[in-house]
């Protein structure tokens, strides 16, 4: 078998895996990615699913993607352009709707409902702007090595160092949002269902769990520590579809000299001497001294690493790696815009994210229907317009939307199997937003439909889990993938990680893939340990 040989082998060009071939080729790195799909991009690709129609086919908006390497790559030049939502969300509810938005929109929204919830606003503002630039400052930082020795000190001492100057109440908060419900954080400072709904929401999409799981209140604050067209905090859309970000790093990575082989699915990673050597893709052999592996940890050791390739111990623990997002995703071709009931007019909602979830206690129940059925028989859904801002998606006057639905289970009671019944799922979700938007279901001209299992079967997306596994507080910071290797470095010598199944998670933020290409580099170096 004849042999290629890089500095360091990539397997997978989604958005992690370019974004860390880009640094270790600007190191002078000699670098190849082996991807399995004919395209680059992973789960941020842009389809045609329906001719002249265009839409983004897992992930669909943008504001996580991390503003250093926006800039290092510079993404601009390579043809990446964010435009801003005109509104940030719209929630229907009963009767009346929730704006959220920018300059002050969603303080006077939510005072229009409630006045007295104003001052729970500023309260709960103010815990945001304690706790989210915590959250921040690591994400393009390892988490300390819990359980690491001496070696983990350093970073120790670093996690310490950021909490000096604060006060006790703010410890007290920084300690709440970190194994508190977002429920329970929200009850405190809100009466109003749906500015509970508004920030509710963000603690539930993409993690199968009720707003009034413990650690919920984490993954709300995931979901606002970015930014879109330099505002922080705002979300918008990538013109052209999610694919047009990993488009423009693949062209950044090419430039850097970077070797990308399409429809190269791995086959297994080469084990020499205790080592990873290189890897086997369409029959070939490639080696590298270091491999980096942007798919789901699961995925690594359970399908790749040969077996007696790494201990018992840690065999078991990625073979109890939960993955579950519990996510229908589905794009639609339209004839018209949606009129929703409590808002018909054209205008600026359409721009914005329209959340059909109008309370926490709906919330709760669509996470309970789901445990016992395998689906919510009132969905968690959110619909994105994207050619209100994007008329090149869609024929003149014709419109696509994205729906990212939660709850549906990966694996459904009773042996159902979602090839039989994803059809009739979809048709469901579509029935609960034409009860919003009469008209709605008329107006669909074709779609295109991801359930958890074509997730999983597409896109590598173990269990359908959008973030490479869930993110629970069981399974983040120094325990992502698990303790002992949060540094981005495996427990197999020459082994690292890069995808969301790192620190900090999941979303379209590149920070994995930055932190991973530092690990590599790192140990590069001649006075450090070659692992």
């Amino acid at each position: 078998m004849a042999f290629v040989t890089y500095d360091a082998i990539i397997i997978g060009a989604g958005h992690n895996g370019l974004v860390c071939s880009y640094y270790l080729a600007k190191k002078g790195l000699k670098v190849l990615i082996l991807e399995a799909q004919p395209n680059v991009g992973g789960a941020a690709v842009t389809d045609e699913f329906l001719p002249g129609f265009r839409n983004s086919a897992a992930s669909y908006t943008v504001s996580l993607l991390n503003p250093k390497v926006i800039r290092d790559l510079d993404l601009a030049r390579h043809g990446l352009k964010v435009v801003l939502r005109k509104q940030d969300n719209f929630l229907p509810g009963d009767g009346d709707y929730l704006l959220g938005g920018r300059n002050g929109l969603t303080r006077s929204e939510i005072v229009r409902h409630h006045p007295e919830d104003g001052v729970g606003y500023d309260r709960y503002m103010a815990e945001l702007e304690t706790v989210v630039p915590l959250i921040q400052k690591w994400l393009l930082k390892a988490p300390p090595q819990a359980g690491g020795g001496i070696g983990g000190l350093p970073t120790m001492l670093s996690l310490g160092r950021d909490l000096v100057g604060l006060t006790t109440d703010e410890i007290r908060t920084v300690h709440d949002y970190a194994t508190k419900s977002a429920g329970d954080i929200l009850d405190r400072h809100f009466k109003g269902d749906l500015a509970k709904a508004l920030f509710g929401f963000d603690g539930v999409v993409g993690n199968f769990a009720s707003p009034y799981t413990p650690g919920t209140a984490y993954v709300l604050l995931h979901h606002l520590f970015g930014e879109a067209a330099g505002v922080p905090g705002a979300w918008g859309h990538a013109i052209g579809g999610m694919g047009a970000i990993t488009q423009a790093m693949a062209r950044a990575a090419r430039e850097a000299g970077v070797d990308i082989v399409l429809n190269a699915p791995a086959e297994e990673i080469i084990v020499e001497k205790g080592r990873a050597v290189g890897v086997v893709a369409s029959g070939k052999a490639w080696r590298a001294g270091q491999v980096v592996a942007g798919v789901n940890p699961r995925l690594l050791f359970q399908r790749l690493l040969p077996a007696g390739a790494v201990p018992e111990s840690v065999d078991r623990h990625m073979t109890n790696w939960s993955c579950e997002s519990a996510t229908f995703r589905m794009n639609v071709a339209l004839s018209e815009l949606p009129r929703f009931t409590v808002k018909p007019e054209a205008g600026d909602h359409l721009t914005a994210g329209i959340i059909m979830a109008p309370s926490l206690g709906y919330m709760d129940r669509a996470f309970t229907d789901a445990k016992q059925q395998g689906w919510s028989r009132a969905p968690i859904i959110e619909m994105l317009i994207p050619t209100s801002l994007d008329d090149g998606l869609a024929p003149k006057g014709r419109h696509v939307a994205s729906l990212f639905c939660q709850h549906f289970r990966f694996e459904l009671p009773g042996n159902k199997s979602w090839d039989k019944v994803r059809d009739k799922v979809a048709d469901h979700i579509i029935a609960t937003v034409d009860s919003h938007a009469p008209g709605f279901a008329a107006s669909i001209i074709g779609r295109q439909i991801h359930s958890p299992l074509d997730l999983e079967r597409r896109f590598g997306l173990i269990g359908g889990d959008i973030f490479h596994g869930k993110m629970g507080l069981d399974q983040l910071f120094s325990a992502r993938p698990m303790i002992g290797a949060a540094d981005y470095r495996m427990p197999l010598p020459g082994l690292y990680l890069c995808g969301s199944g790192a620190h900090p998670g999941g979303g379209v933020t590149g920070a994995p893939g930055h932190n991973a290409a530092r690990a590599v580099l790192a140990d590069r170096k001649p006075w450090r340990r070659r692992a």
